[in-house]
């Protein structure tokens, strides 16, 4: 990476400014140049060049001062937060958020654990790469059942933009040819174990409705030639990818988007820029720039553009239009409906259950495969619950208890040393990933008082489960158990860590805030991901959306971003922003 592509201060006035450099903020700023606009990057967090800033690749536990676990007195102070998510440990640590730097509050009946990654590449470099396009199924659930407003898009509105971004990402997965899960353009599936095989066969047998299939992932299985022309190349199975990947072999903007940027010679990046706030011209009702504050050195500056683009994340979205405040918007920039902060969204995760499968001594597994499996949704589009609305999708897999699990059993000595070299029993399970509602209560705002050690006023955060999302937990981890028992799995055994310790955030899916829809007087955002308020403002990162469907929604972002990009280039070139 060139360093004359990095800048501080300038007097050009860029035909785009992308706020954001994870998924959604990487596919802004590739469509947007190679379109011809000459586009500014902003990002938070320091930059990360693929390959050498990898810090982390291939460290291996006993290679770690503390065998991959983070200092206790490190995670006090910084990662009191960061330290809940699965990814985090010693060698990933420095792709996480500073929870000193970047707080905010909550009511105490009402914990957010908001995960996040402040560098150039942003959570693209953590995300567990799950790729799924949504159906009609998805896009119609509000209308169906009057929860929140209708979308203002389909699914034909966006297939050809999945078409688009799932061809340069590379995903991965079988072809099923399910209404409620549509196709991608596939690159090879990677293979189930024969344990999961054997499940698939005993659930398919016994239900119709429900399919057990291998999982989908932003992963080259077989690279095509043009991933290859990328320098990217084959996954290598390694389970290193939150630590980041040399081959390029999973998605992210280090390995895709940003070199495909960069190779128009139309792109700047500024990072360790915090953006204050979005600048808004109240006589040409145009945004013109943003507001930023340096990181390091906490001096501010500005930068202008024609076209705005806030791809900062769900919530640091949010935070930055809830603090471009005017005349025109005392509430934040294009918030005339009142909705700008509302309706927050998380999947609901943690519920499942887990059996043991009796038989297939013999049989094992090589490599770490980077997906699991899935079981599209099936309830409330063929089978119903008049429980709860809305539905969920199972993940699910089988492995051996391995020594790092029969380790912690009981025993002592040689004896118990030679027992844990042999891998153990079986188990197979199922862990959903429920829609919650979009309610009006769910919200973010700035606090009145609180702020951070740039000035800026800290995000306060309300939003829990709620009656619905409740029931919907049981059913999940119910359902699950009377499955795996059905199947004739052992020792079967359910769970809703939600009861426990899974708060929402904790799925880092979180999703709303300033929502798309047919009305400007009920939402955010048009179909085209543009403000209704202010024309040439476009937001595609997980704020946009108007409900949360079940399925992983990252794939959704980019088919999103690269449609709004190609329309807004349009609305430029015909003056009409």
């Amino acid at each position: 990476m060139e360093k004359n592509i990095y800048i501080i201060k300038t007097q050009e006035v860029f035909d785009a400014i992308v706020v954001g450099s994870g998924i959604a903020g990487g596919w802004a700023a590739k469509e947007l140049t190679e379109k011809g606009l000459k586009t500014l990057l902003v990002e938070r967090g320091r930059p990360v060049e693929h390959r050498k800033d990898y810090i982390g690749e291939g460290l291996k536990a006993w290679q770690m001062p503390f065998r991959g676990s983070v200092e206790k007195a490190l995670v006090d102070e910084q990662h009191y937060v960061q330290k809940k998510c699965y990814a985090f440990n010693d060698a990933t640590k420095h792709f996480f958020g500073n929870d000193k730097d970047f707080p905010y509050s909550t009511p105490k009946d009402k914990p957010f654990d908001w995960i996040r990654g402040n560098q150039l590449g942003g959570k693209s470099l953590l995300w567990h790469r799950q790729s799924y396009r949504w159906s009609d199924h998805d896009f119609n659930s509000n209308a169906r059942d009057g929860e929140g407003v209708d979308w203002p898009i389909r699914y034909k509105d966006i297939e050809q933009w999945y078409d688009k971004v799932e061809l340069h990402a590379g995903i991965s997965g079988s072809k099923e040819n399910l209404e409620i899960l549509p196709d991608s353009q596939f690159l090879p599936p990677f293979e189930m174990n024969p344990v999961e095989k054997e499940m698939k066969a005993r659930i398919e047998k016994k239900w119709s409705t429900r399919k057990l299939i291998i999982g989908r992932t932003a992963h080259l299985s077989v690279p095509a030639p043009h991933h290859l022309a990328q320098g990217r190349l084959q996954c290598q199975a390694r389970n290193e990818c939150q630590k980041g990947c040399s081959f390029g072999a999973y998605f992210s903007t280090q390995s895709s988007t940003l070199p495909s940027a960069l190779a128009t010679n139309n792109l700047s990046i500024a990072t360790n820029s915090i953006v204050h706030s979005v600048i808004y011209d109240p006589k040409t009702n145009r945004a013109t720039g943003v507001r930023v504050i340096d990181a390091e050195t906490l001096e501010t500056r500005e930068y202008f553009a024609k076209v705005i683009f806030l791809c900062a994340s769900t919530l640091g979205t949010t935070q930055i239009m809830l603090n471009s405040v005017s005349e025109s918007f005392p509430t934040g920039i294009a918030n005339s409906s009142g909705a700008l902060g509302h309706y927050l969204m998380d999947h609901l995760y943690g519920a499942g259950a887990m059996g043991r499968v009796e038989g297939f001594e013999e049989d094992y597994y090589s490599g770490r495969r980077p997906i699991g499996l899935i079981m599209p949704r099936f309830r409330d589009y063929n089978e119903k619950n008049p429980n709860f609305k809305r539905g969920y999708f199972y993940m699910a897999g089988a492995q051996r208890a391995s020594w790092e699990q029969l380790g912690t059993g009981d025993g002592f000595g040689a004896e118990f040393k030679a027992n844990i070299r042999q891998p153990g029993p079986w188990y197979f399970n199922l862990s959903g990933s429920g829609e919650m509602l979009p309610r009006y209560e769910n919200q973010v705002s700035l606090h009145p008082t609180l702020k951070d050690k740039w000035g800026m006023p800290q995000l306060h955060i309300e939003c829990s489960f709620s009656d619905n999302d409740w029931k919907m937990m049981e059913d999940i981890a119910d359902t699950a158990a009377n499955m795996l028992e059905a199947i004739g799995l052992k020792d079967v055994k359910k769970d809703i860590r939600a009861k426990r310790d899974w708060h929402p955030g904790l799925s880092i899916h979180e999703m709303g805030t300033a929502r798309m829809g047919k009305d400007p007087k009920t939402s955010v955002l048009n179909g085209w991901n543009q403000a209704h308020d202010v024309p040439n403002l476009f937001v595609t990162d997980g704020a946009c959306m108007t409900s949360s469907a079940s399925q992983n929604p990252s794939l959704t972002y980019m088919a999103l971003t690269a449609r709004a990009a190609d329309y807004a280039v349009q609305q430029l070139k015909l003056g009409k922003i």
